[in-house]
C-alpha cells in the first residue's frame, strides 16, 4: 500500500551521512517536530537525479526554509557513503542525505520501482513529500520517467 496525504511515516532504520561516517536514525524519531521537505531519487549520481533533482533543492533552500521548512532531507536507495559523496560533489549543507540502503524505508511507503533493467535493480521512486511532525501532509509521486511534480519549484507552489 502506498502512503498516502495524512498517513504517519512507518518507522524504519535510515542512515543519516555525516562527516563522522554514518549515523543510524529511527525515522519515527527523525521526523518528529518538525516541518521537513523530503525528496527522494532512484540513484545518487544518476543523470536527473544529479543534473535536476539535487539542484533544485540546493538553489531552492532559502526559499523553503523561508515557507517554513526546517529540513530538507534526500533519500535513496544507496548506501551513506555514496550519499555522503554525493552530497559532498553536488549538494550542500542544506540538504540532509539519508541513506535507505536495503530500500526498507522506499518499501515501507509504497514507493518502489524495479530498476532492473537498468542493472539498478529495486529502487525508490522519484517523488517529494512534506512531512509535519511525522505526517505526510504533501505527496509528489513522479510517472515512470518524469520529473516535474517532486521538484523543489513544485513544492515551493504547495507550500
Amino acid at each position: 500500500m502506498t502512503i498516502s496525504v495524512g498517513d504517519k511515516l512507518p518507522d524504519v532504520t535510515l542512515v543519516k551521512a555525516t562527516e563522522n561516517g554514518p549515523e543510524k536514525v529511527s525515522s519515527s524519531d527523525y521526523f518528529k517536530g518538525k516541518k521537513v521537505a523530503l525528496f527522494s531519487v532512484p540513484g545518487a549520481f544518476t543523470p536527473t537525479c544529479s543534473a535536476r533533482h539535487l539542484p533544485g533543492y540546493v538553489e531552492k533552500a532559502d526559499e523553503l526554509k523561508g515557507k517554513g521548512v526546517d529540513e530538507i532531507v534526500a533519500t535513496a536507495v544507496n548506501d551513506a557513503f555514496v550519499m555522503g559523496a554525493w552530497k559532498s560533489a553536488a549538494g550542500s549543507d542544506d540538504i540532509t542525505m539519508l541513506a535507505d540502503g536495503n530500500g526498507e524505508f522506499a518499501e515501507a511507503v509504497g514507493l518502489t520501482m524495479d530498476g532492473s533493467g537498468f542493472g539498478m535493480g529495486k529502487r525508490a521512486q522519484r517523488y517529494s513529500m512534506v512531512v509535519e511532525d511525522g505526517v505526510v501532509t504533501q505527496l509528489n509521486v513522479e510517472a515512470p520517467g518524469d520529473f516535474s511534480v517532486s521538484s523543489a519549484e513544485h513544492m515551493l507552489g504547495q507550500l
